[in-house]
């Protein structure tokens, strides 16, 4: 029997949670032994950018958001390509696919999530993918390489994922055809008014969009490949591939036996501590403290992780942090049109007030309870949406000056000086980027808006 290996700190998952767990375990503890395993045999990527490896091929050198020499210079053992498959929690032990077995002192899951694959007709078919990783990204890059006509595409699933897959294929010269469920695109991230300008956007380069059905089968007429799809009022629309973007759900699996309490994710505490001590969880898979909501919840968005994660490795090295809570956060940039949301953006009440501007694709909405903003949205014009989002996590009444929030020349200078000054010396603990060297803005964090574009 292989003697199982020993380390203090054991990270499963590398990716952002997981990373910024390791380097905050080395600002803290400079020696004690590390080792992060992943399933995939890449260094850490930016799975933001694998719409880009989609549209252009993109070596993984470029999608990196660390150095080729990270996992050397922090002294992590990087074990990569290896499935956990047991891990048992009162011996402090996991074993891998190739049979050896690592004891751990401490140990973060970042084990992300994984795409919701629906059971329905057709679903193994080739030609049909899922577009949440680097292999996602390059099965279908050779799929298209393959043709020198014009391809049609089904994208299943409206949300980010399916959008992001759409103009990734688009760019590529795909003729695609989006399948929503709901009545509206980015049902869960926007508001209608701005679900409905990126909609807008997406038909005047050609994109079909069917909202409120679903797809029903996926046909084949030829054998083994997808040829078209059928809708569940049996429309029939041909295609030679198919995306399947209906969502993602926390790859809990690994703990379902443990007996470490969950819901629809890892429930974790403050410290991102789950609830068998010595064991830690982040990002995608744990159900994190949600400020605005105040509850835990999932929040499957890349800065949260890298946040999490930083919190979690602190208090795996013996450094006492809290987490001072997340939200739902994006910034993208689609065909031109970029958008900001946070928050609660549709009120469930009228205990709520909004306040909004609309002319042309510039759409600027607030959304305040008891003169706290809970929720935003901008498009068009984001240039200030950072400022907005630091009074949000920072839970500043903006009762007096809260028509501003939304005025063309809002900035720091609209705000009280007791305001401005300690949201302009702001800094957080957690701002080493997760960027590659040519960041796409249209990936970038809401974080990263920071306070720059508003001073």
């Amino acid at each position: 029997m292989t003697k199982a290996e020993r380390v203090k700190y054991l990270i499963i998952g590398n990716s952002a949670g997981g990373i910024g767990a390791a380097e905050a375990i080395r600002e803290v503890d400079r020696a004690g032994a590390i080792a992060i395993v992943s399933s995939e045999p890449y260094h850490a990527y930016s799975r933001p950018l694998i719409s880009q490896y989609l549209v252009e091929g993109r070596p993984l050198q470029r999608m990196m958001f660390r150095p080729a020499d990270f996992y050397k210079e922090k002294n992590i053992q990087a074990i990569l390509g290896q499935e956990v498959t047991g891990l048992n929690i009162d011996k402090h032990n996991v074993k891998l696919d190739d049979g050896r077995s690592i004891i751990w002192e401490k140990l973060l899951l970042a084990t992300g999530s994984s795409p919701i694959v629906p059971n329905i007709e057709g679903i193994g078919l080739k030609g049909v993918f899922t577009f949440t990783t680097r292999d996602d990204a390059r099965a279908i890059y050779k799929f298209l390489n393959q043709y020198h006509t014009e391809v049609r595409a089904v994208v299943i699933g409206g949300g980010l994922i399916g959008i992001s897959a759409t103009e990734a294929l688009v760019k590529r010269g795909v003729k695609v055809t989006i399948v929503e469920m709901k009545e509206r695109i980015l049902n869960t991230i926007l508001d209608e008014e701005a679900s409905f300008l990126v909609e807008a956007s997406l038909n005047e380069l050609g994109v079909e969009i069917i909202n409120g059905h679903i797809v029903s089968r996926i046909t084949s007429f030829l054998p083994g490949r997808a040829t078209g799809i059928a809708l569940d009022n049996d429309r029939p629309i041909p295609c030679e591939m198919v995306i399947v973007a209906v969502g993602v759900q926390p790859r809990t699996k690994i703990v379902s036996e443990t007996g470490i309490r969950i819901d629809r994710g890892i429930l974790v505490d403050h410290h991102m501590a789950t609830s068998s001590p010595d064991v830690y969880a982040c990002g995608d898979v744990a159900e994190a403290y949600d400020f605005i909501y105040d509850e835990n919840r999932l929040t499957p968005i890349w800065p949260n992780a890298y946040i999490g994660g930083r919190i979690a490795g602190f208090n795996m090295a013996g450094l006492p942090t809290e987490y001072q809570g997340g939200t739902s956060m994006n910034a993208m940039k689609y065909f031109g049109l970029a958008i900001v949301s946070a928050g609660i953006l549709t009120p469930p009440d009228d205990s709520y007030e909004v306040i909004s501007e609309k002319h042309g694709h510039v759409y600027k909405k607030v959304v305040l309870k008891n003169g706290l903003i809970v929720g935003v949205i901008f498009s068009g014009d984001i240039e200030k949406s950072g400022i907005i989002y630091n009074l949000m996590k920072n839970r500043v009444n903006v009762d007096t000056f809260k028509q501003a929030l939304i005025a063309d020349d809002f900035g720091l200078i609209s705000l009280p000086e007791e305001i401005w000054r300690p949201l302009l010396e702001h800094t957080s603990p957690v701002t080493p980027s997760l960027a590659t060297s040519d960041k796409q803005p249209e990936k970038m964090a809401i974080g990263d808006l920071g306070l720059v574009s508003g001073r």
